[in-house]
C-alpha cells in the first residue's frame, strides 16, 4: 500500500517560514516524481512545485524565489521549504507521487491527506 504523509503545517505570520515534509512508503520512492500542490478554500487545487532529481524541479510562478522543493531518497522524504510567506499562501498543502514530472493534477497517482498552512497576523 502506497502511503504519503505530510507534516509541518501550522500557523505562521506573514514574512515567516515553514518547512513541510512528506514521508513516503510502499513503493520505489527514488524512481518516482514527487510534487507539492495546494488548495485554498473555495479554489481549485493548484501546483506548487514538482521534482524528479535535484536538478529537475519546477515551480509555480507564484512561489518562485520563495519556496524550495527537495527530496531525500535515503529517507524517502519530500520537503518544501517556504519562506517569505504571505496570506495568499494559506491553503491545505498536499504531496503527490507519480511517474511523470508535470503540473497536470490528473497525472499524479498517489496523494497524501494534506497539511494545513495558515499565514496570518
Amino acid at each position: 500500500e502506497v502511503r504519503l504523509m505530510e507534516s509541518g503545517g501550522g500557523l505562521v505570520q506573514p514574512g515567516g517560514s515553514l518547512r513541510l515534509s512528506c514521508a513516503a512508503s510502499g513503493y520505489t520512492y527514488s524512481s518516482n516524481c514527487m510534487g507539492w500542490f495546494r488548495q485554498a478554500p473555495g479554489k481549485e487545487r493548484e501546483e506548487v512545485a514538482v521534482i524528479y532529481t535535484g536538478d529537475m524541479s519546477y515551480y509555480a510562478d507564484s512561489v518562485k524565489g520563495r519556496f524550495t522543493i527537495s527530496r531525500d531518497n535515503a529517507k524517502s522524504t519530500l520537503y518544501l521549504q517556504m519562506n517569505s510567506l504571505t496570506p495568499e499562501d494559506t491553503a491545505m498543502y498536499y504531496c503527490a507521487a507519480g511517474p511523470e514530472l508535470t503540473f497536470r493534477l490528473e497525472k499524479w497517482e498517489y496523494w497524501g491527506q494534506g497539511t494545513q498552512v495558515t499565514v496570518s497576523s
